[in-house]
């Protein structure tokens, strides 16, 4: 059976759910037809979140030194790029990068280390300590893989959300990390969610993954069930095993958030790392195309957009961050 963007828009928001498939025959018709794409990608953006959108702001808490061989990343130990590598910053510095998050209208803030996991007992001590002291901002930790108890442990701290990437799908994860496999990022994502977690589960997008590989990665998120869904751009850093690859061309990369708004529509989509690279002066079409949040401040090795800029084009496109919104109510 023959479908249109238009069919497919209507198949959601009249709550059906796109298989693979249905996907595949989308993205076959929006290689001729991306701005219809990402029409009808904010329809479904509007429809299921209004104008709201979520900030959120991270500190890179420990640099450097990581044991995993992520081909992407620039704090790997297995790479040579000249990241910056620190131990745990003091629980002090934290605390006020988190007040610097809410200045800035971020509704969460998360705190992010390098490693395999939270390090030491007297590292993850401390990191129990802040997620129980952060207020202002919804706390959140990315600090690497999780068992069930060090879950339970972060959530009767205070802690609200945790992020841990895919990266990318099943079937090309070996093409990215030889040193942890799939199944281990799925079993953190599970632990968090069994510990009553939020959970912010997304992947890096321009690895050399092909479209097909993109349905995949967003039907296992699907099956999840992740509340958040970070779509980062590949920013091929100096001295990382895929530096010698393209930036993604900005369509594609919006026609990436656009796909997963179809077959994500009530979850919150955000664009995050490297999407000054990808998108340029597409930047603001990310929400057009279907992100309902963003990534706000600098990175964990590379800097960002001052957050100012980013709050003056939210206000420009009529949207409103979400901890302003909930001000109003």
């Amino acid at each position: 059976m023959s479908h249109s963007i238009e069919d497919f828009q209507q198949m959601v928001l009249s709550g059906g759910q796109l298989d693979a498939q249905d996907a595949a025959r989308l993205v076959a018709i929006s290689e001729n037809s991306p701005y219809e794409l990402l029409h009808a990608a904010n329809r479904i953006r509007e429809h299921f979140k209004g104008n709201v959108v979520h900030l959120c702001s991270i500190v890179n808490a420990r640099s450097g030194s990581c044991s995993e061989d992520c081909k992407f990343c620039s704090q790997s130990a297995h790479h040579n790029t000249g990241a910056p590598e620190y131990a745990l910053m003091d629980r002090e510095a934290i605390l006020e990068a988190a007040r610097r998050c809410a200045d800035s209208a971020a509704d969460s803030f998360g705190i992010v280390t390098s490693g395999r996991g939270p390090g030491s007992e007297q590292d993850f001590d401390v990191l129990c300590e802040i997620a129980g002291e952060l207020t202002g901002a919804k706390a959140c930790a990315s600090v690497g893989m999780l068992d069930a108890d060090s879950a339970a442990r972060l959530r009767a701290a205070g802690l609200r959300r945790y992020n841990h990437n895919l990266e990318t799908a099943a079937s090309f994860f070996h093409n990215i990390c030889t040193t942890h496999t799939y199944d281990d990022r799925l079993a953190t994502v599970r632990a968090a969610k069994t510990a009553g977690l939020e959970v912010c589960c997304g992947g890096i997008f321009g690895l050399g993954e092909s479209w097909d590989q993109r349905i995949e990665l967003a039907l296992e998120l699907r099956d999840l069930d992740v509340d958040t869904v970070p779509i980062n751009f590949l920013n091929p850093l100096p001295g990382t095993a895929l530096e010698h690859l393209n930036v993604l061309p900005a369509m594609e990369g919006l026609r990436i958030i656009a796909l997963y708004r179809f077959l994500l529509p009530t979850k919150d989509i955000k664009a995050a790392g490297g999407r000054e690279r990808c998108l340029g002066d597409l930047q603001s079409w990310m929400f057009y195309a279907g992100a309902n949040g963003t990534l706000i401040g600098n990175y964990l090795t590379t800097t960002g957009r001052p957050p100012d800029e980013d709050l003056k084009m939210i206000e420009a496109l009529g949207l409103v961050p979400a901890s302003r919104a909930e001000v109003r109510q």
